[in-house]
């Protein structure tokens, strides 16, 4: 059994001038990233790379029409290395432009063309939950399917992951706390998941570590308090995209696919509905175990032990996230009552990739009653 593999190297700096400087950016770089990044931190540097920004050609998630429209534009410049300076979006994108030969990116998504490594890959990520600086998995909204869609091949992988807390200070409160419980659901599927070992529930358990207490500060002494810690949420979401990128991820971002390509719900926002819920269900399902573990390790982080044995600290996590951030109702985001089967539907036909790495198996009965219940 393969315990951990990891083939990017991982990097740290202060600022983005000083990466820029230690890799060499130069004129046989693409970067692809947004305005709202590039202006104060990269415009005055004077860079010889090629600049994309991607919301030139987009809002919202990454689509197979995104993706295909800056595929075209990065065509007409020369390039031997990509760098993804942006979160989940810009790296999900990103990670197709170093594939040999891609003329549609669904062929890729769809495995009808070899998925052959032909450029270099620098991720640069900018939010605090992604984690796909270190995984091989590209996720985008396939518009024809109606849904979103995952790509995990080895040739996805970043040769360099690069992380700089400067970048964090522009992200909005929102985007970063849907981003930072994104990371924790990362860590906490990836924990109970089948695939899991000793190594990966290292990163796992410091990463829920992390971010717990970072959420407590915020909730204890406000908002502001995420400054002073993002160098530490940098990091938990890199070592949360670790575990997963080893052990996988299952039906909480499984049932959040659906919502996400036909709601237009943002994918951290998307996980957060589900989150409790499915573990919920887990836990009565069979409450022993490795989710014993995990049960352990949530209520130490919550400071409430006497939780760890039943699904009360479940309770207490979403008392604790709902201070930060409330969860909505499934209709509030334009779901329709009819849609409860099709999304149960379209979670069996198209994510088992996912739902193989359930804590413990869910019926087709059991994933509708979830959406039933959240509708």
């Amino acid at each position: 059994m393969q315990l951990l593999k990891l083939k990017t190297r991982v990097s740290k700096f202060d600022t983005f001038s000083n990466f820029a400087k230690e890799f060499t950016l130069s004129d046989k770089d693409l970067v692809i990233t947004q305005d709202f990044l590039y202006e104060p931190f990269m415009k005055e540097l004077n860079l010889p790379c090629h600049f994309i920004m991607q919301e030139k050609f987009g809002n919202g998630e990454p689509s197979d029409e995104m993706m295909n429209q800056i595929l075209s534009e990065a065509r007409k410049v020369d390039y031997n290395r990509v760098i993804a300076v942006g979160g989940g979006t810009v790296i999900d994108i990103v990670k197709l432009f170093v594939l040999k030969d891609v003329e549609n990116v669904t062929a890729a998504f769809e495995r009808k063309i070899p998925i052959q490594k032909d450029k270099v890959l620098v991720i640069v990520p900018t939010t605090c939950g992604t984690g796909s600086e270190v995984t091989n998995i590209s996720i985008a909204e396939i518009k024809a399917k109606h849904t979103k869609m995952g790509l995990a091949d080895d040739a996805l992988l970043a040769d360099d992951a690069v992380l700089i807390p400067e970048l964090l200070k522009g992200l909005p409160y929102k985007f970063y706390l849907y981003s930072a419980i994104d990371a924790l659901i990362h860590a906490v599927e990836s924990y109970v998941s089948p695939k899991a070992a000793q190594y990966t529930r290292l990163f796992s358990k410091e990463a829920i570590r992390i971010i717990l207490d970072v959420f407590i500060g915020i909730v204890e002494k406000g908002e502001n308090y995420r400054f002073e810690r993002f160098e530490d949420m940098l990091i938990a979401s890199n070592y949360a995209g670790i575990a997963f990128g080893n052990a996988g991820v299952g039906a909480v971002h499984a049932l959040s696919y659906p919502l996400g390509g036909t709601c237009h719900v943002p994918h951290g926002e998307a996980n957060y509905q589900f989150f409790t819920e499915v573990f919920k269900l887990y836990f009565r399902k069979s409450p022993t175990s490795t989710i014993q573990e995990l049960n352990l390790l949530l209520s130490r982080g919550l400071g409430n032990k006497s939780a760890e044995n039943s699904s009360a600290v479940y309770d207490q996590l979403d008392q604790l996230l709902g201070k930060l951030i409330s969860k909505n109702q499934l209709h509030t985001y334009g779901m329709k009552e009819d849609d409860i089967d099709g999304f149960t539907t379209n979670v069996l036909e198209s994510q088992q990739r996912l739902l193989a790495n359930n804590y413990t198996p869910l019926s087709r009965d059991e994933i509708r009653d979830i959406y039933a219940s959240l509708y």
